[in-house]
């Protein structure tokens, strides 16, 4: 068995589950993550196209309306608001 050689030339092995089947097999230190029964068709399987990143746009809701009158409509109207007195 050929793998990575630890000290005085043993083989090192790792206890791993494939990322296919979820099956537990031992492999070669730093093998790959599929069982050899689930490597085939991995291999099958259409690889990922790379997306690339484009601009972040947050959702913007509809503006409050008070009263019927939207937030440009009670500015002309109010002005500023002004508080409404008391204890916050």
């Amino acid at each position: 068995m050929s793998g990575k050689k630890g000290e005085k030339g043993m083989v090192t092995v790792e206890l791993k589950y494939c990322e296919h089947c979820g099956g537990l097999y031992i492999r070669e230190g730093g093998a790959g993550v599929y069982c050899e029964r689930c490597m085939p068709k991995v291999n099958d399987l259409p690889t990922a196209r790379k997306k690339r990143p484009g601009k972040i746009f947050l959702p913007v809701g509809r503006p409050t309306v008070v009263g019927g009158m939207r937030p440009e409509e009670r500015e002309e109207e109010c002005g500023e608001f002004e508080a409404a007195g008391g204890v916050a």
